[in-house]
């Protein structure tokens, strides 16, 4: 299993109070998986995917991230573990306004380090394996939504991952758009790389291999 959480909880202070948002969480997941979480808002989709991207730390119980236990790991390890092993592709795209296309994909080789043509080579190999070779030189300003997603992946993609995870990564697309980023995210899985997908859209969920439903912090039985 590359990710293997047991009695995962997390709980957050507000006000003086620890208000729980995670709740004994069980959750495992194969190499070359492509999994589906959803869940209306609020109910810890987001909480649990930073926890497994190793951007948070649970409250209670474990995650194994490919056998390594993400509690025992510092900071530094962390950040280096995230930087070679997790892709992340979000909602809102996070891409460098003043950077090129290819400079934004080519960010994670800041910490996952490499020197700089085969960076270069490396993040136009990316773009074109969501086809947007044709947009190398060009400004997140002047790309499409769709565009902007598929410049994203390729950048969550560029250091080869082991595992991708994307939080509501249609959320902000017209119906087509998204089912062709969809299509782009199927099509990594199908090459090899294990997914995991949050989002409220069961229309989105359906094209995973499996889906599970988040509600109050709780996985359905």
């Amino acid at each position: 299993m590359i990710v293997e959480a047991r009695s995962l909880s997390k709980s957050f202070a507000l006000a003086g109070r620890e208000v729980p948002v995670l709740h004994g969480l069980d959750l495992a997941v194969g190499r070359g998986d492509f999994v589906a979480i959803t869940g209306a808002s609020g109910s810890g989709k987001s909480t649990l995917l930073h926890i497994l991207g190793g951007l948070d730390r649970p409250s209670e119980g474990s995650y194994r991230f490919d056998g390594r236990d993400m509690s025992a790991l510092d900071d530094d390890e962390r950040s280096r573990l995230r930087a070679s092993h997790i892709g992340f592709v979000f909602q809102s795209f996070h891409l460098l306004p003043q950077l090129s296309v290819l400079e934004n994909v080519a960010l994670p080789f800041l910490y996952a380090p490499a020197d700089a043509r085969d960076a270069r080579e490396r993040s136009a190999a990316a773009l074109a394996k969501v086809g947007l070779s044709h947009r190398l030189a060009h400004r997140p300003s002047e790309l499409s939504g769709g565009e902007m997603q598929r410049a994203a992946i390729a950048r969550a993609i560029v250091v080869d991952p082991e595992l991708v995870l994307a939080d509501e990564p249609t959320g902000n697309l017209d119906s087509t758009t998204g089912a062709q980023i969809l299509d782009v995210l199927s099509a990594l899985n199908d090459a090899g790389t294990t997914l995991v997908l949050v989002t409220h859209d069961h229309d989105v969920a359906a094209r995973a291999r499996r889906r599970m439903h988040l509600k109050d912090g709780r996985f359905d039985a």
